[in-house]
C-alpha cells in the first residue's frame, strides 16, 4: 500500500524523541520527490514561455521572474530563521513563554511592512525596469512578495517540527500550480501583466490552502526559543544572506539586464535562458533544500563528514554537468529551440561548472547556520553578491562578464564559509 500523503495536523503527535538525526534524514524523500517535481515544472516554465513568446519578449517576462523570486529568495531568510528557532511548546520554557515571539503576529507585521516597501520603492524603478508595462507589473510583485512572507513563516514552522507531509505539499502545490497557471494563461494571452499575476497567485493561494489544513492548530504546539527583539536582529542577518544568495541565483537575470541596457535583446535573453537550464539541476535543489539541510546538520552527530559528503556530492555531480553541457548542450539546445542560433558547448560547460561552485555554497551556507553563526553565514552570501556585481560591472562583452561573474562570486563566498567555519568553532571548543 502507497504511504499516507493526505495533509493532517494529526500527523504532527509529537516532537520526535529519538534520533534527530534519524528524524531530519526521514523528510529526505518527500522533500526531495516534491522538489524535484516542482524543478521539471520550472524547467517546463523556462522553456514554454520563451518558445511561445519568443527570446526578446522573454527578456521582459524573465526580469519579472527574477525580481519576484529574488524578493522571495531574500524573504526566505526568514523561513531559515523560523526553522532554526521553532521548537514544541513547552509551558516551562526559559525564558518564560510570554516573553517568547510568536510566528503569527511577526508574519502579520513583517507580510504589511513588505507590502508598503515594495509599493513605495517602486516610485524609483517601476518606470525603469518596466517600460512598457510600468506599475501594472508592480502589484503583483506586492502581492506576491507579502503573501510569501505568509507563507515562508508557515513553511519554517512545518520544518521546524519536522512536520515533513506539509512540507511536500507546500513545495508540490506552489510550483505545479504556477506551471498549471502560466500555461493557461498563454493559451489565452501573451500579456505580460497577466503572466505576471499567474506566477505571483500560488503564493497566496497555497498558504491559504496549507494554513487550513493544518497552520492554526500548527502554531499552538510550537514555540519559537527567541523573543521578538531577537527574532528581528536574527532574521535581519539571514534575510541580508538570503538576498545575496537572491541575487546570484533568481536575480542574476535582474542583474545582468540591469547591467547590460545597450545589449542586444535576443542575444541577452539567450544568456539569460541558458543560465537559468543549465545552473537549475544543482542549484533548484539546493536551494529548495536550505532549510531541510538546517534541519539535517542541526541534529546530526557527525556535523564535518557529514558537511564533506555532501559536497562531495555536489563536486560530483558538477563534473558530470560539466562534461554533459559541453558534448550534448548544444544538440539539446538546438532541439529545444531550433529557432535560435547554434550556442557553444564551452559557454554551456562554464555555466554548468559556475553552478557546482554555487550548489557548494548551498551546503556550507545552512551548516553555518545550523551553528548559529548567523554573521559568518550572512558574510559568505553578502561577499558573494558583491563581487558578481562587480563582475558584472567590468567593460568586458556579455558572455565574458557574464561567466566571470557566475564563478568569481561564488567562490568567493565559500571561500569566506568554508575557511570561517573551522576557525569559528575552534575557537568555540
Amino acid at each position: 500500500m502507497p504511504p499516507r500523503t493526505e495533509l493532517h495536523v494529526s500527523d504532527i503527535e509529537e516532537y520526535p524523541s529519538a534520533d534527530p538525526e534519524s528524524t531530519s534524514r526521514g523528510g529526505f524523500t518527500p522533500v526531495l520527490v516534491a522538489t524535484a517535481v516542482v524543478g521539471v515544472a520550472g524547467y517546463v516554465i523556462t522553456w514554454l514561455v520563451p518558445f511561445v513568446i519568443g527570446t526578446a519578449a522573454y527578456t521582459t517576462f524573465a526580469i519579472y521572474w527574477s525580481f519576484t523570486f529574488l524578493l522571495a529568495a531574500g524573504l526566505s531568510g526568514i523561513q531559515q530563521e523560523v526553522t532554526r528557532a521553532t521548537g514544541p511548546a513547552d509551558a516551562a520554557a526559559v525564558p518564560p513563554r510570554s516573553r517568547l515571539a510568536r510566528a503569527l503576529p511577526f508574519a502579520l507585521a513583517t507580510s504589511l511592512l513588505v507590502f508598503v516597501i515594495v509599493v513605495v520603492s517602486a516610485l524609483f524603478w517601476a518606470d525603469a525596469v518596466f517600460p512598457e508595462q510600468g506599475w501594472a507589473m508592480v502589484w503583483p510583485l506586492a502581492v506576491g512578495g507579502a503573501s510569501y512572507v505568509l507563507l515562508t513563516v508557515l513553511t519554517g514552522t512545518l520544518y521546524g517540527s519536522a512536520h515533513w507531509r506539509g512540507v511536500f505539499w507546500v513545495i508540490l502545490m506552489e510550483g505545479t500550480l504556477r506551471l498549471i497557471l502560466i500555461a493557461g494563461t498563454l493559451v489565452v494571452t501573451t500579456d505580460q501583466v497577466a503572466l505576471a499575476w499567474a506566477v505571483a497567485i500560488p503564493f497566496p493561494t497555497t498558504f491559504v490552502v496549507i494554513w487550513l489544513a493544518a497552520g492554526r492548530r500548527l502554531v499552538q504546539r510550537t514555540q519559537l526559543d527567541v523573543g521578538y527583539r531577537q527574532l528581528v536582529w536574527n532574521v535581519a542577518r539571514t534575510v541580508l544572506a538570503a538576498t545575496g544568495m537572491g541575487l546570484l541565483v533568481s536575480g542574476f537575470p535582474f542583474l545582468l539586464g540591469v547591467t547590460s541596457p545597450d545589449a542586444d535583446p535576443d542575444r541577452l535573453g539567450t544568456i539569460i535562458l541558458l543560465a537559468t537550464l543549465v545552473r537549475a539541476p544543482l542549484i533548484v535543489v539546493g536551494l529548495a533544500l536550505q532549510s531541510y539541510l538546517v534541519v539535517l546538520f542541526r541534529g546530526t552527530a557527525h556535523f564535518w563528514g557529514l558537511l564533506l559528503r555532501l559536497e562531495g556530492v555536489v563536486l560530483a555531480v558538477g563534473a558530470v554537468l560539466v562534461v554533459a553541457g559541453w558534448t550534448l548542450g548544444p544538440a539539446v539546445f538546438a532541439l529545444l529551440f531550433p529557432e535560435e542560433p547554434p550556442i557553444d558547448g564551452s559557454l554551456i560547460a562554464v555555466l554548468a561548472a559556475s553552478s557546482t561552485a554555487l550548489g557548494a555554497l548551498c551546503i556550507t551556507a545552512p551548516a553555518t547556520l545550523s551553528r548559529s553563526r548567523h554573521g559568518l553565514f550572512t558574510a559568505g552570501w553578502v561577499v558573494a553578491a558583491l563581487v558578481t556585481i562587480g563582475c558584472l560591472l567590468l567593460p568586458l562583452e556579455l558572455e565574458a562578464r557574464t561567466t566571470l561573474a557566475l564563478i568569481v562570486g561564488p567562490v568567493c563566498g565559500l571561500l569566506v564559509q568554508a575557511v570561517g567555519l573551522p576557525l569559528l568553532e575552534r575557537r568555540r571548543a
